[in-house]
């Protein structure tokens, strides 16, 4: 399976409000990086209006599941009543990872945009095929490398200020 590159030029719009929604994921994941969590932001959009938002959570709130994905998904979840969010988009700046992706799968999203591979355990092609395999009931489409060049730097930065 081959991962979609972000909208070529022909689709401007859409390039356009791609960037917008990921530079609302970074956004978050540097308010993540604020309280000490591995910078990673996510924003789930419906209908041009933000139905769910997460960022990393994990170190704060002792618990490995605490990713800014399942975050996104939890807060949508209860705004929408509903853990089924068809037709939603996930903007999430780093490639989700197979717990994600699996959670996503469920959630029936429409579609998945990242920002920076994943090169360790990316679950969207670069390690793994969680989110393009053709043996899952629900199918995705799935962006990557939107403002791809900002979110590696705020990760890289993070982790080497860690060292």
């Amino acid at each position: 399976m081959k991962i979609e590159p972000a909208p070529a030029a022909g689709d401007a719009a859409q390039d356009e409000i791609d960037r917008g929604w990921m530079a609302h994921a970074l956004a978050l994941a540097r308010r993540a990086e604020e309280d000490g969590e591995v910078p990673v932001g996510a924003v789930i959009v419906h209908d041009g209006v933000v139905i769910g938002e997460g960022r990393n959570r994990m170190i704060g709130a002792h618990d490995p599941s605490a990713h800014a994905e399942i975050d996104a998904l939890r807060d949508a979840g209860r705004r929408v009543g509903n853990y089924r969010l068809t037709g939603a988009t996930l903007y999430v700046t780093l490639e989700p990872c197979v717990m994600c992706a699996g959670a996503m799968i469920h959630a029936r999203l429409a579609r998945v945009v990242y920002a920076a591979t994943d090169p360790k355990t990316g679950a969207a092609g670069s390690q793994f095929d969680v989110l393009l395999s053709d043996r899952h009931n629900h199918r995705l489409a799935v962006h990557g490398g939107v403002l791809a060049e900002e979110a590696g730097a705020l990760l890289t930065g993070f982790f080497r200020r860690r060292r």
